[in-house]
């Protein structure tokens, strides 16, 4: 049975350890490998590519480009009810991403400057969807509408082939729902050095999205602190999901919530937090019933290892520690979830009351799926339409402003210990008509 732990009888060090994270593994050889890796894709390109992919995707491959009549056919081919699925998901990720964006300012903060902050999208943006054993249409959705919106004029995409040298045919299809072109049969960390670098056929991007598995997300890191790499979008770590209920929670559905988060991979952790012991303890039931019913039984065997159920003394106390551990995901099962919702500061993503499951926000309801984990949701968020933009201010003063403003410039300058600076303020000043 899965013990219900009580949080206020623990010791200092106990509490520590339940809201622990799993470890991130720190493999050593994986980072040479993956930078040896990038080495190779920068001095060799496509070459590197096509070896690579044989070696670790055990396939062939030709043309790195899929064909559009490819992509165009695996569309074709989808269940009908799966398509309407995925246009509707689209139109709903569209009407929620379309409303965002930061605004362009403009204002005089003294008579004769003018201020502005001026939007420009992303000009090239590599889109990383992981196959293999769970391939991801829907993290393709989750991207690319954002860097469409966005106004991004390159929109390239990476995923990994199959044995055949194919890609994911739900992929492809989402692709062409999509109205995506430009989408290479590559994979893992040669990838990212093929979006971060460069090669003959596949161009550099400035920024890269998306998850990945290990190699994937040391690559990742390492172009991005590569001066000559790219960006990427968030720092990754398992996914995770938080849940605080009440007396009104069905234990079957925090059960099964807590069950589709740990089902995404051997570290993933779920946690919930309850004033109610009893509930607590039909939760646990309910997981040991539910399980076994579930595919991925060696990832479930694992991951719930990391599962932790905690009775805290109230519902003030679950907020509280639901701040501190800042989830990926966070389920309100509770009576009257709005009420409550002022009292959270540090979260990827809310879901209020009982009839608004997780996966929903996974696939459909139109918010992205894309979110912080491992505790990054303490300081960023997740992606948006902003994620595809640039903010670049301007300002333009006139002679008079500069008479106006630029003393109070030379004061700080020389208190900084910055003549240079001082000296380019006054030798216009002096000059000014």
């Amino acid at each position: 049975m899965i013990p219900v732990l009580d949080w206020p009888a623990l010791e200092p060090e106990v509490r520590r350890r339940v809201l622990s994270r799993p470890a991130l593994e720190e493999d050593g050889r994986r980072a040479a490998e993956v930078r040896r890796i990038l080495a190779q894709v920068r001095a060799d390109g496509d070459h590197a590519l096509r070896l690579l992919t044989r070696r670790y995707d055990g396939c062939e491959i030709g043309e790195l480009w899929v064909a559009e009549e490819e992509l165009a056919a695996a569309a074709a081919a989808l269940e009908p009810g799966l398509r309407a699925a995925l246009e509707r998901s689209i139109a709903r990720l569209v009407a929620f991403h379309a409303a965002q964006g930061r605004e362009p300012i403009s204002l005089e903060t003294a008579p004769g400057l003018r201020c502005e902050r001026i939007l420009r999208p992303l000009r090239r943006v590599g889109l990383y969807v992981p196959a293999g054993a769970a391939p991801l249409p829907s993290t393709l959705l989750m991207l690319a509408v954002p860097a469409r919106l966005a106004g991004c004029a390159e929109i390239v995409v990476a995923t990994p082939p199959g044995c055949d040298g194919r890609i994911d045919p739900g992929i492809a299809a989402a692709a062409h729902l999509l109205g995506l072109t430009r989408v290479a049969r590559i994979g893992g960390a040669q990838a990212i050095a093929a979006l971060a670098y460069g090669t003959e056929s596949i161009p550099r991007c400035d920024k890269i999205f998306g998850p990945g598995n290990a190699w994937v997300t040391e690559a990742k890191r390492q172009v991005a602190a590569d001066p000559e790499g790219a960006a990427i979008d968030l720092p990754a770590g398992p996914s995770e999901v938080l849940v605080i209920a009440d007396a009104s929670a069905r234990p079957a559905w925090v059960a099964a919530d807590l069950l589709a988060q740990a089902e995404h991979g051997p570290e993933a952790q779920a946690i919930a937090l309850s004033p109610e012991r009893e509930l607590l303890e039909a939760v646990a039931a309910e997981i040991e019933l539910q399980a076994p019913r579930l595919g991925r039984a060696g990832t479930l065997a694992k991951s719930l290892g990391q599962l932790r159920l905690v009775r805290v003394a109230g519902l003030e106390e679950a907020f509280a520690l639901a701040n501190a551990y800042a989830p990926e995901h966070l389920i309100l099962a509770l009576a009257e979830p709005r009420a409550w919702l002022p009292r959270v500061e540090a979260a990827g993503a809310v879901f209020l009351g009982h009839w608004t499951p997780e996966a929903l926000g996974d696939y459909t309801s139109g918010p992205n799926h894309v979110l912080p984990t491992y505790g990054w949701a303490r300081a960023l968020s997740g992606l948006g339409l902003e994620s595809f933009q640039l903010a670049i201010t301007v300002q333009e003063a006139s002679p008079a402003a500069l008479a106006r403003v630029g003393p109070d410039a030379v004061r700080i300058a020389r208190a900084e210990g910055l003549e240079g600076h001082a000296a380019s303020i006054l030798c216009r000043l002096e000059a000014r008509p």
